[in-house]
């Protein structure tokens, strides 16, 4: 080799060393990646971090600078570290910390794959393996939050590290939470001998109810060994950020005679709520939905999680009343605040009335429901108001059960206090993947969270305000199952298209798909004709006949107050005009068309350039679709017949 061959070598081999000094474990790692810089700047001033990276196989869970920005918390860099080295596809389901008592970092997955350590998401693809100069396997994973370990006050006289969900509970008053206390619930506890329960080895996810949760004098009475045991999660860790959203997962409280389930949700503002669903129930524990705020998450412990909630799960002990009024004590942080505070401000009269009734069930829109543009200019009209609050009631107990009753061979049909005015059910699928929708004044709202339980009836949130039209004409045929016939029919000629017009006001009478099958009965042939292609000009014909255009919207109302002063009522349409009378029969409407008396099954379905009158029956006579004796020809006969029409006197010029 020549000389300058060797210090070429030479050089390569200096660097390679150079390279190795530099980077020689985590720390080293670390130090070089300026987005890690807090997290390092701690292991420098912790002799133990130190030397265990220096010395040691470990795993290390680095929060990234911005993780630590928005952490107010004192930082616990032994809590981030175990002494054993584990990948990503390594990591069991806990891991034992460097911490004082070593207490355990939960590793959960969820749906979509992603791998959390307690409440922190590790970021994929940012995983670093390597050996450090002592030959130990070091890993490093990077994650989206600073983990916090269960913290102790100041003043805490004993050493408390790592206890079980029971020393929890009964150190409470020495633990940082907030200024909330336990001693209601740990009493009653002690008092079931239930303590095993918050002693069971394993990962449990434990929820626990704050003192302030027992206002009600009689309700920590309601709290025995089965209320206990459905508090508690067995064998299942979750956090919340990794929290499946309405995931119902099997309480302690799951046998025979009595099955709890309980799952976690988060609305749009952030706020976590946890409930508990009696799916069967006892005479002491009664079926329904108990919904509870989570007031302080994630607090890892010996056996698992704890979370303190703001009411105990299972116990249905108030009104509906009493529910709403809850949500003013609750301040900002209660599901249904707005609600409660346009109840309020419309002068209480509406929680008067609910409370009047013995039996009742709400359709409560969500504090995100009311944020919409036009609800705004609405609020100031109280008359207004008090109508669609009025729509959002209903004089009977209404679980998911009667609307599936309700709705099993039809669209469920409900009235509501309002007079005059139904709510309108349907239910898509089976079992959890159900979705359950309600239309009432021509908006449809899907219920995100049912069977509240109330002492006297039911509260379903739903994610819209009923009786606030948001949508058009078209695009409420567009998403309304009842509609979904008449919908396809004015695509084919494209008649729907000006039904997104907001210069215009319509009101359009809108067969509902079972009118349309009942027409497949009385003229088959007919009916069959009217959803071809080839016949869209007799069926826009038709559905011209159905749509009145003028400056303003007529209203069921309207038309019989026309009716009864002129005996029938002339509406403008497309091409010529529409005559109808309009009476009201028992509380319906129903319209005499050629002597044909037809039922409004739905009135006065607001949409915002018009309003819809969803009928049992199309305004339809046999003779509007001839059929018969070839004497109607289809757009591709005609041109057929016309290409042999063109041909013969073409031949007959040649000749």
């Amino acid at each position: 080799m020549t000389s300058s061959g060797c210090r070429g070598l030479t050089a390569a081999l200096l660097l390679l060393c150079a390279t190795s000094a530099a980077i020689a474990d985590l720390s080293d790692k670390l130090r070089d990646d300026s987005e890690l810089s807090q997290f390092y700047s701690q292991v420098e001033q912790n002799p133990i971090a130190n030397a265990t990276l220096t010395l040691r196989s470990c795993t290390i869970f680095v929060p990234t600078n911005e993780a630590f920005q928005r952490y107010k918390g004192n930082i616990h860099v032994l809590y981030h570290i175990s002494t054993s080295a584990f990948s990503k596809e390594q990591l069991p389901k806990s891991v034992s910390s460097d911490m004082d008592g070593n207490p355990p970092l939960y590793i959960t997955k969820n749906r979509n794959g992603d791998i959390y350590v307690n409440n922190a998401r590790i970021i994929p693809s940012l995983s670093v393996e390597m050996t450090n100069r002592e030959g130990k396997r070091q890993v490093m994973h990077i994650i989206d939050e600073v983990l916090q370990p269960l913290s102790v006050q100041k003043n805490a006289q004993d050493n408390i590290n790592n206890p079980d969900a029971m020393q929890f509970l009964q150190m409470a008053e020495q633990l940082d939470l907030n200024d909330f206390h336990l001693r209601t619930y740990r009493s009653q506890v002690t008092l079931a001998k239930k303590e095993s329960v918050y002693q069971s080895p394993g990962a449990h996810t434990f929820l626990i109810p704050i003192d302030e949760s027992f206002k009600l004098s009689a309700r920590s009475g309601l709290v025995d060994a089965k209320v206990i045991d459905g508090h508690v999660i067995p064998n299942t860790v979750i956090f919340t950020a990794a929290s499946q959203h309405d995931d119902p997962k099997t309480s302690a409280a799951f046998e025979d005679l009595l099955k709890v389930t309980v799952s976690f949700f988060k609305q749009k503002d952030g706020k976590m709520y946890v409930k508990s669903n009696t799916i069967v129930g006892d005479a002491k524990h009664h079926e329904g939905v108990v919904l509870a705020e989570i007031v302080k998450a994630n607090i890892p412990v010996q056996n698992g999680v704890v979370h303190l909630i703001h009411r105990p799960l299972m116990i249905i002990d108030t009104t509906v009343t009493d529910f709403l009024k809850s949500f003013k004590e609750n301040g900002e942080n209660g599901a249904l605040r707005k609600f409660y505070e346009v109840i309020m401000d419309n002068g209480g009269e509406v929680l008067d009335d609910i409370t009047n009734l013995s039996e009742v069930t709400i359709l409560a829109p969500s504090n995100d429901a009311w944020n919409a543009s036009l609800i705004e200019n609405l609020l100031r009209n109280r008359k207004k108001m008090r109508e669609i609050l009025n729509m959002h009631i209903i004089r009977d107990r209404l679980n998911v059960d009667k609307i599936r009753q309700k709705n099993a061979n039809m669209i469920a049909q409900v009235p509501t206090v309002n007079n005059n005015t139904f709510l309108y059910f349907n239910v898509k699928g089976e079992g959890a993947d159900a979705v359950i929708t309600v239309e009432g004044g021509g908006v449809n709202a899907t219920i995100v969270q049912a069977d509240v339980a109330q002492t006297n009836g039911y509260v379903h949130i739903i994610d819209r305000v009923l009786g606030v039209p948001h949508t058009t004409v078209l695009g409420k045929l567009e998403t309304d199952p009842m509609m979904s016939d008449t919908y396809k029919m004015g695509q084919f000629s494209h008649f729907n298209d000006q039904l997104n017009n907001t210069q215009r006001r319509f009101t359009y009478f809108v067969p509902r798909d079972k009118g349309w099958q009942k027409t497949e009965l009385d003229y088959p042939s007919a009916h069959k004709k009217l959803f071809m292609p080839d016949f869209s000009y007799h069926s826009k014909s038709i559905l011209e006949r159905h749509l009145a255009i003028a400056d303003h919207v007529f209203t069921m109302k309207d038309l019989v107050q026309y009716s009864q002063q002129a005996g029938n009522v002339v509406l403008p349409t497309f091409r010529d005009s529409l005559q109808i009378r309009v009476e009201e029969e028992a509380g319906r409407y129903v319209i005499i068309w050629n002597y044909k008396k037809i039922n409004v099954y739905r009135p006065d379905v607001e949409c915002t350039n018009g309003i819809i009158h969803v009928i049992d029956y199309p305004l339809l006579e046999e003779k509007d679709v001839v059929v018969s004796g070839g004497s109607y020809l289809t757009e591709s006969s005609i041109c057929i017949l016309l290409a042999n029409l063109i041909m013969i006197t073409v031949a007959k010029i040649l000749n």
